[in-house]
């Protein structure tokens, strides 16, 4: 089960953090990869390695998904490559504004997070989903997967530090892949929505080491600890597989028990 042999994976965000974690994951099992994010030269350096390391195929490309017209440049390019892409992972996020009180907070940080965390998902969604449905339909694949990667904030609130546009556009996140699994399932394609509760990346590494959060997360966390490097793979890898076909419109928490009490 979940051979990747053949198929193509394109993930956002894939220059560091949980994109870049799950890339190296997708490539264990024999995926080809499209990594997207806009500092390329860590691509180009995660591409040599994968290629290198697990013999696949790395296409890296330089893609600001707040922008439609280097979305609609990066499909082309990977289109043009593997012909096939049968799964997306959209990964690339981040926010603005983290610790400020909803009173005070600003406008431009919550159109910024919103942007970035929300409309971004809706582009890249749309246009995978639309290139895939074609693809379906002339015979050259058998199906979609797409997988939205949300927060256990898109699901709780919390009470260690406000970051109301965050929750904001990730709680939106959990049922915009609901509305689009809907949509999409008789065209062959499935959306799921994976929430990760606290992991190491660099936007959260500065707040994750002090020490009101780490006693906060021993105290909130049944299992006592945050995330560790590569243990989000196994979900991605899951619910983007052919086996996975039966399986859409889901939430899948990934947080240690976080969202259990």
């Amino acid at each position: 089960m979940f051979d990747y042999k053949g198929k193509v994976v394109a993930v956002t965000g894939a220059s560091s953090g949980l994109g870049k974690q799950m890339a190296a994951g997708f490539a264990e099992q024999g995926a080809n990869l499209v990594l997207l994010a806009r500092r390329v030269d860590r691509l180009e350096a995660s591409a040599k390695e994968l290629s290198e390391k697990h013999g696949v195929e790395v296409l890296p490309l330089a893609c600001d998904v707040t922008h439609e017209a280097q979305i609609d440049a990066a499909l082309a390019a990977a289109g043009a490559k593997f012909g096939r892409i049968d799964a997306l992972v959209n990964c690339a996020g981040g926010e603005r504004g983290t610790g400020t009180k909803l009173v005070d907070f600003a406008r431009g940080d919550w159109d910024f997070t919103i942007n970035l965390d929300l409309t971004s998902v809706f582009t890249m969604t749309k246009k995978f989903a639309a290139w895939m449905e074609k693809n379906i339909e002339a015979g050259k694949q058998t199906y979609g997967r797409i997988v939205n990667i949300s927060s256990i904030y898109g699901l709780v609130g919390n009470t260690a530090i406000p970051t109301i546009a965050y929750h904001a556009t990730k709680g939106a996140v959990v049922n915009f892949s609901r509305a689009a699994a809907a949509e999409l399932a008789p065209r062959g394609i499935t959306v799921n929505a994976i929430c990760p509760g606290y992991f190491y990346t660099e936007l959260t590494t500065a707040t994750l080491d002090t020490e009101q959060f780490q006693a906060f997360a021993k105290s909130a966390v049944p299992m006592q600890r945050y995330g560790r490097e590569g243990e989000l793979n196994a979900a991605a890898i899951f619910l983007c597989s052919e086996e996975a076909s039966y399986v859409t419109g889901q939430i899948l928490a990934v947080d240690g028990g976080y969202t259990a009490v």
